[in-house]
């Protein structure tokens, strides 16, 4: 058995964080407006200081494909948004961005108004020189290579705007910072995203990143080009961390392929143990939430598909011999954490993945409300 050399802690949605500017949010009863089981979210934008509307603000539920802009007047409205913990992403180019973290419940309409207040950016001349553009374009390639990842699918896949990154590296350290959002095109899976990127860290074996992405899909070229994408984003919801979460919440995790044990450290030669994954959940504070807790590490076996046949590279092994099964391995940070029921971990930095989790990145990474066509739990 093979174990990770490295650790991969992905973050999709902002953390939990507290309101930053003006919010009314009000959850009113079923009207007519809001689809039977779904979620109506509508409101305003304007300007902190005078209090103006702001037209073309963007407004989003963060990974997926549910967003839009406000009109002249400020307003906005996103409908069909699955009941559970959305990350609700508002932003416009010279003010600061802000997100608001909340449970929104079925057969409901939410009411808003968000206030954003401007940033000033000191635009200073800035000569680059021959060495620093060769120096930076080492750095672009080395974060391409840790945030979109080494899969098949992450070779497809491009950012469309590097020109908005910069980096600092120091002793072994990399962390870079957008100016803009990342345009970020898929050709494997079919999707273009805008990534408004918060953190990226990456020192050792530690990787780090936060950012709020909305997917759009892309126009295929042909029948064959559509029908592969349909597959590739078959093959990338299958094992991955959501289709576990997700086995798990349905307690399908065995008829999924999923295989779970409990180990107490990484060490190959250690005891792994089988796990009822029926006591890996508790309730949650609301049913639409529940508790992940266990001690130790999981080891997640997925027998439905073989590992990539990058991943031994990226393990820094010898290539050679048969692909094995995927295997992951979940570490909870500060103890229990809570699941959405769409298989999201609400707090990002509630776990840590290793392995097969930790493999496969962005260019692995699909709308969260995506389910294979015939899921039906």
């Amino acid at each position: 058995m093979t174990y990770p050399r490295s650790i991969g802690r992905a973050c999709t949605t902002s953390v939990l964080a507290p309101l930053l500017f003006a919010l009314a949010l009000v959850g009113l009863p079923q009207d007519g407006r809001a689809q039977e089981g779904l979620v109506r979210i509508e409101g305003r934008v304007s300007d902190a200081e005078t209090g103006q509307p702001l037209e073309q603000a963007h407004v989003f539920i963060a990974s997926s494909m549910i967003g839009t802009t406000t009109d002249a007047e400020g307003r906005f409205a996103l409908a069909k948004v699955p009941p559970g913990a959305h990350h609700l992403h508002i932003s416009m180019v010279g003010y600061a961005p802000y997100g608001l973290d909340s449970l929104f419940r079925a057969d409901a309409t939410y009411t808003l108004d968000a206030a954003l207040k401007r940033t000033t950016i000191e635009l200073q001349e800035i000569t680059v020189s021959a060495r620093e553009a060769r120096r930076w374009q080492r750095r672009l390639i080395k974060f391409e290579r840790l945030f979109l990842g080494e899969t098949e699918k992450s070779a497809a896949t491009t950012i469309i705007n590097p020109e908005v990154l910069s980096f600092t590296s120091r002793l072994g350290k990399l962390s870079a910072v957008a100016s803009a959002p990342i345009i970020i095109e898929n050709r494997a899976l079919g999707y273009r995203v805008q990534y408004y990127l918060k953190e990226f860290f990456y020192f050792g074996n530690t990787i780090k990143y936060d950012g709020d992405p909305l997917f759009s899909e892309l126009e295929p070229s042909s029948s064959d080009e559509a029908a592969l994408w349909e597959e590739n984003r078959r093959e990338a919801f299958f094992g991955s961390q959501r289709h576990y979460f997700l086995s798990l919440l349905e307690q399908r995790t065995e008829q999924e392929g999923f295989i779970t044990y409990r180990r107490y450290n990484l060490d190959r030669d250690g005891p792994a143990f089988p796990v009822d994954t029926h006591k890996l959940l508790r309730d949650g504070p609301t049913v639409l939430e529940k508790e992940l807790t266990f001690t130790g590490f999981l080891e997640i076996v997925f027998t439905g598909e073989t590992e990539d046949q990058h991943f031994k590279r990226w393990q820094r092994v010898s290539p050679g011999g048969r692909l094995g099964d995927q295997r992951s391995f979940i570490e909870l940070n500060r103890g229990p954490t809570l699941i959405d029921q769409a298989g999201e971990v609400i707090d990002p930095y509630g776990i840590t993945v290793y392995g097969y989790f930790a493999f496969e990145r962005f260019g692995d990474l699909m709308p969260k409300e995506y389910r294979p066509p015939g899921w039906t739990h």
